[in-house]
């Protein structure tokens, strides 16, 4: 009965985070519109269903943050919707596929990252207060990285065409970006997920006693 208990409370809560994820991004509230790109808050709630429910949660949750982008980027485009959306790829099928990459390989990987994160540093530090920022701040910079890293590797051309600049200016934008979204992203994911955080692992401990 006790297994029975852990596997639907371990299934509603990953239901509620899809559910939260899915409101943020049709509502458009999970990705602010930047010059070049969209920033986004999507990922806080990745991190905190990783963080409690595992690293295979978070890979969950990371996936619908990525279909949610590649809805957001087909639907609503910006200048960098080509990165996001295989639907609006410049470069045919292998365009689509570094698309697919970007929005969902990366996203997953958000997602796994902060569930192992979480187990590694909470043996670690033993403090939820300490634990929690640290693997938020470093899954979201994890994430900027692969996400940015992935589009200069993979779309430098496409980028420095759409920009209208040179290729070898590419590498400046893309720092450019990781400092204006990045940085900010990783400030609000340290704040919101060390008090949503607790909170909720609190709330979870008091569950598995009764």
């Amino acid at each position: 009965m006790s297994t029975r208990k852990m596997d639907t409370r371990y299934m509603a809560l990953l239901a509620m985070f899809c559910g939260v994820l899915l409101v943020m991004g049709m509502t458009g509230i999970g990705f602010i519109p930047l010059p070049v790109i969209k920033a986004t808050t999507m990922h806080i709630p990745v991190i905190l269903g990783a963080v409690l429910l595992g690293p295979g949660a978070g890979a969950v949750l990371g996936a619908v943050f990525g279909l949610c982008s590649i809805w957001v980027n087909t639907t609503s485009p910006g200048l960098l919707a080509f990165a996001f959306s295989p639907f609006m790829s410049t470069e045919g099928l292998v365009g689509a596929a570094k698309s697919l990459w970007i929005a969902l390989g990366c996203r997953i990987l958000l997602g796994v990252i902060a569930g192992y994160l979480w187990r590694i540093l909470k043996k670690w530090i033993r403090k939820d207060y300490i634990a929690l920022p640290v693997t938020a701040v470093i899954a979201t910079l994890c994430h900027t990285a692969l996400v940015m890293g992935s589009i200069y590797v993979l779309l430098a051309q496409q980028y420095a065409e759409a920009k209208n600049v040179a290729v070898t200016a590419v590498f400046g934008l893309v720092m450019g970006t990781v400092t204006a979204s990045g940085i900010p992203e990783a400030i609000a994911a340290a704040i919101l997920v060390t008090v949503i955080g607790k909170s909720l692992l609190h709330l979870m401990e008091r569950m598995k006693k009764r």
